[in-house]
């Protein structure tokens, strides 16, 4: 029987990060599946899904522990098993200038309507014409079938309304 782990780290951003991760995962009979990692300030983070075989749970999750120290900090969760029914997957896309509460304002919309974020990718940049500060965002949701996003969809086009930003929200697949 195989076990899921979810990996988060976050170290002193340095080369050979990954590959002791890798290493602790493979050498104790782990299969690294899934991973979303990036370096921000001067740090390395990310988060990775793993299976192992049950028995080999407790050795890799020590294998893991042991690289732990001030510089590479690591949680690990057990993951649990969620019940896969009909889902519909949106994708948001947002560009504004930069403010306060961008963040907040959409993820309370979709809290509001008990959406879970799947993804969400931020950038801080500027214009290339005036040098503003620009803000751009990336957000997969998926919501049951059943839901209707119409509510959602004018939910949106208020906020981005409000915050002078412009808010793309299409469909891109249906997943079971």
């Amino acid at each position: 029987m195989q076990q899921h782990l979810v990996i988060s780290i976050i170290s002193d951003d340095k080369p050979g990060v990954v590959e002791m991760l890798s290493s602790a995962v493979a050498e104790n009979g782990g299969n690294w599946e899934d991973s979303r990692m990036a370096h921000f300030a001067g740090k390395f983070a990310g988060i990775l899904r793993v299976s192992v075989a049950a028995g080999d749970s407790a050795a890799l999750k020590d294998a893991l522990q042991n690289l732990a120290g001030d510089d590479f900090k690591l949680q690990i969760e057990d993951a649990l098993a969620v019940a896969a029914d009909s889902r519909q997957t949106l994708q948001l896309k947002l560009v504004g200038n930069d403010r306060p509460g961008i963040v907040k304002e959409i993820s309370r919309a979709l809290a509001a309507r008990k959406i879970n974020m799947e993804t969400l990718d931020t950038r801080y940049g500027s214009t290339p014409w005036s040098g503003e500060p620009l803000f751009t965002a990336e957000c997969t949701i998926s919501v049951a079938e059943d839901v209707s996003i119409d509510g959602l969809h004018d939910e949106l086009d208020e906020i981005a309304d409000e915050l002078g930003v412009e808010i793309d929200c299409e469909e891109t697949s249906s997943a079971l």
